[in-house]
């Protein structure tokens, strides 16, 4: 029987790429914005899930914007974390799985290696810290239906994003300072839509799952990959290091996360970065 997805924060970057990889693929989706389902709001969300009946949720709202949690930490977590617990527990209700993205913020990168799923976590800012919360709640609460899937870097054909920022100022400057002492692994969100969707339809054990792409770069790098696409000389991204931008919040210098989980269900990672840049390319500059 294909499972009926609800899919919160539908209106974001990963909400809306997924609502359409699910559309395409004819699963049926419910597509819930923020104006149609604050999380912010504890008693709209049990009754939601309660008519709804999903199969599936996707939690794809939450607070992304990494320097004002630093300043609002509390109201972040009201959204990452206390909202999350909420959710698991509707979804817990009704026999829902449900699926939390989350991110390599919540490790202090610090390490010389990829991060495993269960590698011990120790965030450097509210953003991850929040984060954090929420992966614990999902995992807490539903330990036999709940998934947190932790992804970075991600870019897509709408929404802000560093890859289309690359773009626009590509054709404004004539050089752009970008850091080059900060490493990850850029990620479509049309591939984390399509992994998310494969974990689930192979009945993947609930866990902890690294849903970013293979290989790894520094911001430098990939800043001189979109240029080299551009048909522009990559040699007008100059490397800067991260103390040129200084932010409220500090970034992991490291956030190269590892993908053994995928392995254990059966299941093949995401693919190269490069290779999946290429790929959505003609989405990017449409």
């Amino acid at each position: 029987m294909t499972p009926r997805w609800l899919i919160t924060g539908a209106g974001g970057m990963l909400g809306s790429t997924l609502v359409a990889v699910l559309r395409a693929g004819r699963h049926e989706v419910v597509p819930l914005d923020r104006a149609r389902l604050d999380l912010r709001d504890p008693a709209a969300v049990r009754p939601a899930v309660r008519e709804l009946r999903p199969d599936v949720v996707v939690n794809c709202a939450g607070w992304t914007a990494v320097d004002d949690a630093e300043i609002h930490e509390e109201e972040a977590l009201a959204v990452n974390g206390d909202a999350v617990r909420v959710l698991a527990e509707a979804c817990g209700e009704v026999g829902a799985r449900l699926v939390q993205p989350s991110t390599d913020y919540v490790f202090d990168g610090t390490a010389r290696r990829p991060y495993a799923e269960d590698a011990p976590t120790a965030p450097l800012n509210a953003y991850g810290r929040t984060k954090l919360a929420g992966e614990q709640a999902v995992l807490k609460t539903l330990p036999d239906s709940g998934y947190v899937v932790r992804t970075a870097w991600l870019y897509g054909a709408t929404g802000g994003n560093f890859v289309r920022t690359m773009i626009r100022l590509a054709g404004e400057r004539p050089t752009v300072d970008v850091v080059d002492d900060q490493f990850g692994q850029p990620t479509w969100t049309d591939d984390l839509a399509h992994q998310i969707i494969r974990m689930i339809g192979a009945g993947a054990p609930p866990g902890v799952y690294h849903g970013t792409s293979s290989a790894s770069t520094s911001w430098h790098g990939l800043a001189r990959e979109v240029f080299t696409l551009l048909g522009a000389d990559p040699d007008r991204v100059r490397p800067v290091a991260s103390a040129a931008f200084p932010r409220p919040a500090p970034r992991p210098a490291f956030g190269v996360l590892g993908h053994a989980a995928w392995s254990r269900a059966g299941l093949a990672p995401i693919r190269h970065w490069r290779d999946a840049l290429h790929a959505a390319w003609p989405s990017l500059v449409a």
